[in-house]
């Protein structure tokens, strides 16, 4: 488990700083609302061959929307579908309390202590619903 100054450092950088920010031309995106406080966003992605060749939102919303959805496009950028969905699952069970931090995760396990805030959580999950959904994981 990181730090918890650590943890603050790394979701303040992405919120204020996010990566991957942007339309993907060509690609059809997906759209997510959290009704309960008002944060949206659209996440593009590219798969070819089987592996993310790249991902892209834009969006407003809190902080922890915000990062959870520029450490997702850090995290998962390159890797393969089987790794992406192993990855979007630990991220999912450490988010919702059910596991503890885990190392594999990386930056990820920045945002450990949403598990914490029932209110929060959708948040946190906001852009990683949508991927899912991109993937086909999740009804329309």
């Amino acid at each position: 488990m990181l730090p918890e100054a650590m943890a603050r450092q790394i979701i303040d950088d992405h919120a204020r700083r996010p990566r991957h920010v942007g339309e993907l031309p060509g690609v059809v995106g997906v759209s997510r609302e959290n009704l309960s406080c008002g944060d949206q966003l659209t996440v593009w992605t590219n798969i070819q061959d089987g592996q993310i060749s790249s991902l892209s939102f834009r969006g407003r919303g809190c902080a922890i929307s915000q990062a959870g959805a520029s450490l997702m496009m850090v995290a998962l950028t390159g890797k393969s579908l089987a790794e992406a969905r192993e990855l979007m699952d630990r991220y999912r069970r450490m988010v919702m309390g059910e596991t503890d931090p885990d190392p594999a995760l990386g930056d990820l396990q920045a945002l450990a202590g949403v598990s914490k805030l029932h209110a929060r959580r959708k948040c946190a999950l906001l852009a990683w619903d949508a991927l899912a959904e991109a993937l086909g994981e999740l009804p329309a």
